[in-house]
């Protein structure tokens, strides 16, 4: 009986999506968008997410324009900007939200790389996690005498080659994300 390794693929590959979203939301030395994706408002009745109750736009390199489509929102959602303690300043004019991302300092960067170091660790957390799941159940299969101790140690071995190669991905991601936060 051939053992299902589709299961602990969609694993890993969800597990590097979600730490690339992770690193989108620590900054660089450029504003983007997607640094304000992770920002929920109290409208409405709910928490929504920012990009949906207005639009977001690059004015230049450290500045993004935030502007509410409904004009009685823009007291929230500059609390909401200032809750997310990304390290910006948020300045309020008739036109909408200005939020300034400042230079980086020493200080700052040391804290992003740490930042980032933890949510490599916890990808890594999740990967042993799924790597732990796919062994009780192929040691669940033999017990049920569907495969034989070889096919269960070969297939160990090949679980613990697509965890290592996983890992290895996502130190890829890291020292890409360790990179833009050292420039």
């Amino acid at each position: 009986m051939a053992y299902d390794f589709s299961a602990l693929d969609a694993h890993i590959k969800e597990t590097e999506e979600w730490l690339t979203r992770e690193f989108t939301g620590i900054r660089t030395g450029r504003a983007t968008p997607a640094l304000l994706d992770t920002i929920k408002v109290d409208a409405y009745g709910s928490r929504t997410p920012l990009n949906q109750i207005g639009s977001l736009t690059v004015e230049d390199a450290r500045t993004l324009r935030f502007v509410p489509w409904d004009k009685s929102l823009q007291k929230e959602c500059e609390k909401a900007i200032q809750d997310a303690d990304l390290g910006v300043s948020v300045s309020v004019d008739d036109q909408g939200l200005r939020v300034i991302f400042p230079e980086l300092t020493a200080e700052r960067r040391t804290m992003l790389l740490k930042l980032a170091n933890e949510k490599l660790e916890h990808a890594r957390v999740t990967l042993r996690g799924h790597r732990g799941e796919a062994i009780k159940k192929l040691e669940a299969d033999e017990k049920e005498g569907g495969m034989g101790k070889d096919d269960v140690t070969r297939y160990k071995e090949e679980i613990q080659k697509k965890i290592d190669a996983g890992n290895a991905s996502l130190e890829d991601h890291y020292k890409r994300k360790q990179e833009e936060i050292s420039l």
